[in-house]
């Protein structure tokens, strides 16, 4: 879909990636990340405000399941909450939710904005044109879709793939929490502004975002029960599509995700 376009301030020079940990790169995590994994930068913007839970949803998941029982879990959401949900406008013309794909208990997450018309139409986020190029992205990375997960913050088709509304993105947030929650990654890819202000809880553009790690989740979510990881924002793939001069900054975002999960970096 159609995401944002682009940066609204210069991005600061990148800040070096975090030491790589001393655990080896796995499919499924069972240890979530200690406080000492934990970076200290925050946005340092005025947060958003943030909605309440929708009465009737499941617990966080507090415990690190296997993959067959996050698999489980997850799919229980989307069947009980997500497919049947009523909480914003976007209901009225989607074809269909989409909730995520990939591994359920991946160390890597990639979140976007939402869905569009590829999407509602098939029912997987990131099947389109941005899609593709998220693919190569990750095959660049050595990964596959089925060892990351991949998912949007809000999953229901905005009318003619146009960015979000900040009121969707609050009513649809909860699903997003309770994903990661489940899944329990090590890292995080926000991909564009409206994800990347969503899970940072910030209002700062995405120029200034960019390429810097974060505390997830971040003092503006710390009431979530979420355990902690590490965030990357960065710019959308369907950005890149209309500004392909961009995709060497996001390879280096991307390399730092690499150096920080244990992934070889290319020679």
């Amino acid at each position: 879909m159609a995401a944002d376009d682009g940066p609204a301030a210069p991005a600061p020079p990148s800040k070096g990636a975090p030491a790589r940990p001393d655990t080896p790169r796995s499919a499924v995590k069972t240890r979530p990340p200690t406080a000492v994994d934990r970076p200290t930068t925050t946005a340092g913007a005025p947060t958003l405000p943030i909605a309440p839970d929708h009465r009737g949803l499941p617990p966080f998941c507090t415990e690190s399941l296997s993959a067959d029982e996050a698999r489980a879990e997850l799919a229980r959401l989307d069947t009980t909450h997500v497919k049947g949900c009523e909480h914003c406008e976007l209901c009225a013309k989607r074809t269909q939710t989409v909730f995520g794909v990939g591994h359920p208990r991946a160390e890597l997450v990639f979140v976007g904005e939402g869905p569009g018309a590829d999407e509602d139409r098939q029912g997987e986020p990131f099947v389109g044109m941005a899609g593709q190029l998220l693919t190569r992205m990750i095959a660049a990375m050595t990964l596959t879709r089925e060892q990351v997960y991949i998912c949007n913050v809000v999953k229901c088709r905005p009318p003619g793939n146009r960015t979000p509304q900040e009121t969707e993105m609050e009513a649809c947030s909860p699903y997003l929490w309770r994903q990661l929650a489940i899944i329990r990654p090590k890292a995080i890819v926000a991909l564009g502004r409206p994800a990347s202000q969503t899970l940072l809880a910030s209002k700062a553009p995405i120029g200034k975002l960019r390429g810097n790690w974060y505390d997830f989740p971040p003092p503006g979510l710390s009431h979530l029960e979420i355990p902690p990881c590490r965030l990357m924002p960065t710019f959308h793939p369907a950005y890149l599509l209309r500004s392909p001069g961009e995709k060497r900054k996001v390879w280096e975002d991307l390399q730092q995700v690499m150096s920080f999960l244990g992934i070889e970096l290319p020679s």
